[in-house]
């Protein structure tokens, strides 16, 4: 097991996450053909590894990578970063629908529960008050009633930055940031737009209506689509949102799609958010979030997929010159069926 790169001869570093393959802060792997990689940090170059130290690690890699919950992909490579520091770039197929339903789970049960903690609390309020084992001052109640009404409709539930660049004379323009309010659920609209990225969002406030278009409309989609989830979901919903991800192809094909469907909302107007079933609103969230990380990331992964096709290259002429005739085929016939283990 080398523990220096073979291009720059620097260190590679070492990990505590791959317990049969501890060398390396980031490597890459390919499950299907049995490749394995450390990206040494320094000079960016792949060094590969040699066949006997590979299979274990491989299926741990690829066990590990499916559980992290910070990774993001496109059609033929994903990275994902575990809290340990250790990088994983993962050759192949991206398997959305796996990845959506743990990562967002966890989430979405958090929020749930604290949805039903909050009306068991008001509930047990309200029975205790009726059963006056809680007595309130005289008019402490209508007053109190009054204050949480308006902290229900009037509280912040997403604040974002819209706008920005350069002004007419080059000097920066920071925009505006907008604050959304509950109130302003009711009026919210997704429509179809002819430009990118192929929808809008329309927000009607008190002194009039606002259109968001482009970047602005993803930042504000992202922003208010969490208000419109507040329960969270079950393991079904959530379930039946990627599959719906998945009809799509894409977070942002189905988030394009969505918009043109035309839900019917307040006054038979197409696009209310809060007339959208509640697994459509959940995939909207995950969508979008998954869109936020995959642009965040969009030129990292350019990069790499661009040194993994000439690493591969090197690989395919590296690992023929030691194995014998015949192995290929083998792959061919059974590395995409069964693929490396991911458990007992």
């Amino acid at each position: 097991m080398y523990r220096t790169c073979i291009f720059c001869t620097r260190p590679l570093g070492s990990n505590r996450v791959i317990e049969h393959f501890p060398v390396g802060r980031r490597l890459a792997f390919d499950g299907e053909k049995g490749r394995l990689w450390v990206i040494c940090r320094k000079c960016l170059r792949w060094n590969l590894t040699p066949i006997e130290e590979r299979w274990e690690a491989i299926e741990e890699c690829e066990r590990i990578y499916r559980e992290m919950p910070v990774r993001v992909s496109t059609e033929n490579i994903g990275i994902a970063r575990h809290p340990g520091g250790l990088d994983l770039v993962r050759i192949g197929k991206a398997r959305r629908r796996e990845f959506a339903a743990w990562r967002y789970m966890q989430r979405f049960r958090r929020r749930m529960f604290r949805t039903q903690g909050a009306v068991v609390t008001y509930y047990a309020a309200v029975f205790a008050l009726d059963a006056g084992v809680l007595v309130l001052p005289t008019g402490l109640l209508p007053v109190t009633g009054a204050a949480v009404l308006a902290w229900l409709f009037l509280r912040t539930v997403g604040k974002v930055r819209v706008g920005g660049g350069a002004g007419e004379d080059g000097t920066p323009d920071h925009g505006d940031v907008i604050r959304f309010r509950v109130k302003d659920d009711w009026s919210i609209r997704l429509l179809p737009d002819d430009g990118e990225p192929g929808f809008g969002v329309e927000v009607h406030k008190l002194t009039g209506k606002a259109w968001f278009e482009g970047e602005d409309a993803r930042r504000v989609a992202a922003a208010v689509i969490p208000a419109f989830n507040p329960a969270g979901g079950t393991r079904g919903k959530v379930e039946l949102a990627v599959e719906e991800i998945a009809r799509s192809g894409h977070p942002s094909r189905f988030i394009t799609d969505t918009a043109n469907r035309g839900y019917r909302g307040l006054r038979f107007r197409a696009g209310h958010i809060r007339s959208f079933p509640t697994t459509t609103k959940l995939a909207l969230e995950m969508a979008l979030h998954e869109e936020q990380e995959r642009r965040a990331l969009e030129g990292e992964l350019w990069i790499l997929e661009q040194a993994w096709k000439e690493a591969e290259e090197i690989a395919a002429i590296s690992d023929n010159l030691l194995l014998p005739a015949g192995t290929d085929a083998f792959f061919r016939r059974h590395g995409r069926e069964s693929g490396p283990r991911t458990g007992p």
